[in-house]
């Protein structure tokens, strides 16, 4: 299944979702610009080299889709899940991920200000810049970021940081040639706004 409609489906539960938990704000949705720093220790030569050739490092951009359900309170703390798609790009190239991960937020200090950390597995899609081959692998990553209620029915998401790894498109994962490339470390940066439900 492609990734793009498996996003559409999450959208969809999510909203089927928020319909039952309209009062207690427990659902939020979002979509916001996303930047994410790609970096990997050994250059790739070759023609699938996803950073492109003999580079270690690009900053890709775009954009990620997803929603957040907290089904447990305890105090000032929620426990819940989130499932995010996103979808980047640098100079041809292309990153797609699709993770569902375990998310704690809670409102240690002010009323406004929520401040949340996740931790998400699941599946990243990479093309290189010359080539039309799709890779897809085991995809993490670890997120915390700040939320900042500004409505009723909505937040804006100060910042959201991420850190993951993921092994991409290259030269030796399709055409078996070259050095044995490692997996790509992920720096991931989003802001914007979060609609509760």
């Amino acid at each position: 299944m492609k990734l793009r409609y498996l996003a559409t489906v999450v959208v969809l539960a999510l909203t089927t979702v928020a319909a039952y938990a309209q009062e207690q704000h427990n659902v939020g949705l979002y979509f916001n610009p996303a930047a994410t720093y790609v970096s990997n220790s050994v250059p790739d030569s070759g023609p699938y080299a996803f950073l492109g050739q003999n580079s270690t490092s690009a900053v890709f951009y775009g954009y990620n889709l997803g929603g957040y359900y907290d089904f447990f309170h305890a105090g000032k703390l929620s426990t819940g899940f989130d499932m995010r798609y996103a979808d980047l790009h640098s100079n041809n190239a292309l990153l797609r991920d699709f993770l569902v991960g375990v998310r704690v937020s809670g409102q240690p200090f002010s009323h406004p200000i929520k401040p949340y950390i996740q931790a998400s597995v699941g599946a990243g899609t990479t093309k290189a810049p010359d080539s039309t081959v799709h890779r897809s692998k085991l995809d993490y990553g670890v997120f915390a970021g700040v939320d900042y209620g500004i409505a009723r029915h909505v937040d804006f998401r100060v910042i959201e940081i991420g850190y993951g790894s993921l092994t991409t498109a290259s030269t030796s994962t399709i055409a078996a040639s070259g050095p044995n490339i490692p997996a790509s470390k992920l720096l991931n940066f989003s802001s914007g706004l979060v609609f509760r439900f």
